[in-house]
């Protein structure tokens, strides 16, 4: 399966963010997933390395318009780059090739991540996948939508979410998720 995982840049190697990250890119690539990142650093770079050291296959998607804004290149364990003129473009690309997402923590990109994909997924632009969030931030981040909102947002929409408290039950999730 493909699966694309959205996280920060911000987190460097050592940090635990990274180090859980990496772990996230091996256990996909070793139950044989094939991995898609924005290709770049923090957490993008994290899962590309754990996936590349355990002989999996991956895929960094990046754009024109972020290495204009931040100078950056694809990150050494991507092992396929698709690149894009822009960030919308990235950004479809990542949650249109995907069999399940995945989020790690992160700030307003991975926010827009998620929020367009749960978009598409509630108004059947694209099939319904697997979108598992990872750690508590999340849980509480959503959960305060969903009550300050409840009205607006129907309970299938909200079961288009899946929340995992951390990296082991986000992998138990989607196994569980996907079809066999």
């Amino acid at each position: 399966m493909n699966i694309t995982v959205f996280g920060s840049s911000s987190p460097k190697e050592g940090e635990q963010e990274y180090e859980e990250a990496r772990r996230l890119g091996e256990l996909l690539a070793k139950a044989g997933h094939l991995v898609l990142t924005g290709g770049y650093m923090g957490t993008m770079e994290a899962v590309s390395r754990g996936a590349a050291d355990a002989g999996g296959h991956t895929i960094g998607v990046t754009c024109e318009q972020i290495e204009t804004w931040r100078k950056a290149k694809a990150n050494q364990w991507v092992r396929e780059e698709r690149r894009f003129p822009t960030l919308r473009e990235r950004l479809y690309s990542l949650i249109e090739t995907c069999d399940a997402a995945m989020a790690l923590p992160g700030g307003v990109g991975t926010l827009a991540e998620i929020s367009v994909m749960w978009s598409q997924m509630q108004t059947n632009s694209m099939p319904s996948v697997p979108l598992i969030l990872i750690g508590n931030a999340w849980h509480k981040t959503f959960q305060g939508l969903f009550s300050g909102h409840y009205s607006h947002i129907a309970a299938a929409h909200r079961e288009l979410l899946t929340f995992a408290a951390d990296i082991d039950a986000a992998v138990d999730a989607l196994q569980k998720a996907l079809p066999t």
